[in-house]
């Protein structure tokens, strides 16, 4: 039954949807996918805390194709409006980087000023509509996640789209594996590691 479903999910993939990136090597990575969508709907989701203070960073991908001239306007008044109703929040900045698709992170300069300012303890969430705004690379964006939430002031990413909120309990053993650092990294720790037996 439960295999059954995860075929069934995988069949209502969209290739073209905002995950299209991670669809490269379709057959294992779609079965990968409707297994982790599978796993969600079971459980809880968990969302950043309204009632908890947090210093909010937007981060916007903007690339305007509709007719209206202040798009971008309207688009933050909705971020603003939103963060209004969740009176321990307060608006640090928005991070706003142009163009149609997510560059790899080193192309993307005010996502590097909010990284920036999430090291300096000036952010401690940020708000995003979806993944794909941040990079087209989800190693990027794991590996980032990862150090954010390693911080001494946690920093956690709500992507909305997707209702994914990196500091959820559920992430939490995740963000201390080692399984994304390359092989040949983690030489060095394994000989010190054995030579001390």
């Amino acid at each position: 039954m439960k295999e059954q479903l995860v075929n069934t999910l995988q069949l209502q993939i969209d290739p073209v949807s905002q995950f299209s990136f991670l669809l490269d090597n379709k057959s294992e990575r779609s079965e990968i996918l409707a297994k982790h969508k599978l796993w969600l709907a079971g459980i809880r989701r968990e969302r950043p805390n309204t009632t908890r203070p947090y210093k909010v960073g937007i981060y916007i991908r903007f690339f305007n194709q509709t007719k209206h001239v202040h798009y971008l306007d309207l688009h933050k008044k909705q971020y603003a409006d939103a963060i209004s109703l969740c009176p321990m929040w307060t608006l640090v900045d928005y991070y706003v980087d142009e163009g149609p698709s997510a560059p790899f992170m080193e192309n993307a300069p005010e996502w590097g000023r909010l990284l920036d300012d999430c090291m300096n303890d000036k952010i401690d969430l940020i708000l995003t509509q979806k993944i794909s705004n941040i990079s087209r690379c989800i190693d990027e964006i794991t590996i980032c996640s990862r150090i954010l939430a390693a911080l001494s002031h946690p920093v956690g990413i709500y992507f909305i789209s997707e209702d994914i909120f990196t500091l959820a309990s559920y992430y939490q053993t995740d963000l201390h594996d080692l399984g994304f650092l390359p092989k040949t990294s983690l030489t060095p720790f394994a000989l010190t590691e054995n030579s001390n037996d």
